[in-house]
């Protein structure tokens, strides 16, 4: 038990104390550098495993892992071993640290304030830890605050900060919608929206109209009857026909914009 004890705290803790204290005392050059590339090597793993704390952040795994090899390398080249302490020490949070700036300044799709980001990830863990306890499948506001140690209203900022850490692409099928891309499930802007007020400022002046003139409109409108045809029903020519509808139309244009009418435009003559 004791051998298996030395063989994992040998392999999460390499012994590398001679080399960076030979690596303090090289100049720059081909021998500093192939040290400094085993010292990296041989703490790698732990980087690794380190990066693995953050799987819930919904970022790669192989993003991540370069993130923790970059803060590693960081912490070997800032490392002073004259301080007096282990490496593993100083490495931890600072591959700790540069895993959380990745994540708050590149994991989100939607930007939100940076103490949203905080309660977030705070929830989230508070999240994680009770349910390692197996305390609950889905923890209250209350539950969450009593274990983060934030307030409830915090912990409702943490949680609605979830749902904006990844947006969905248009193209993401939807479950229940027989597969559909979620772009032809969202609505939009209904265009007739703008014509209500016309239409219901139109309808008096419809029925002012006479009934020759209100039947000539609905039939070259709605009905889509040429004028040739509207003419054969009334009797009248086509040119007639073309009258109406002018001298109609510009009487309602009128009448709908009133005296002055829009800026910039002047009422038809009658």
């Amino acid at each position: 038990m004791a051998e298996t004890t030395h063989r994992r705290r040998t392999r999460e803790a390499p012994d590398t104390a001679d080399a960076f204290r030979r690596l303090a005392s090289l100049p720059d050059g081909p021998e500093r550098a192939r040290l400094r590339q085993e010292v990296i090597a041989a703490w790698l793993p732990m980087a690794e495993r380190i990066s693995l704390r953050f799987r819930s952040s919904g970022e790669s795994p192989a993003d991540l892992r370069q993130v923790a090899a970059l803060g590693l390398v960081n912490a070997v080249d800032r490392y002073d071993p004259e301080l007096g302490y282990a490496f593993e020490t100083f490495a931890v949070p600072t591959i700790n640290g540069e895993l959380k700036r990745h994540i708050r300044d590149h994991a989100w799709s939607v930007h939100i304030p940076r103490r949203d980001q905080e309660l977030r990830i705070a929830v989230r863990s508070a999240q994680v830890a009770l349910g390692r306890r197996g305390d609950h499948t889905r923890s209250s506001p209350a539950e969450l605050a009593a274990e983060s140690g934030l307030s409830e209203e915090e912990v409702r900022r943490g949680l609605a900060a979830e749902g904006v850490h990844h947006t969905l692409s248009l193209d993401h099928p939807v479950l229940g919608a027989d597969g559909l891309p979620l772009a032809d499930t969202l609505g939009s802007a209904d265009g007739a929206l703008e014509l209500v007020v016309d239409r219901q400022s139109l309808r008096p002046l419809l029925s002012a109209l006479p009934e020759r003139e209100r039947y000539v409109l609905y039939w070259r409108f709605f009905g889509n009857l040429t004028q040739k045809q509207i003419g054969a029903r009334l009797g009248v020519s086509q040119m007639q026909i073309s009258r109406i509808l002018s001298r109609t139309c510009a009487r309602l244009r009128r009448e709908l914009l009133g005296p002055a009418g829009p800026p910039g435009r002047t009422p038809t003559p009658g």
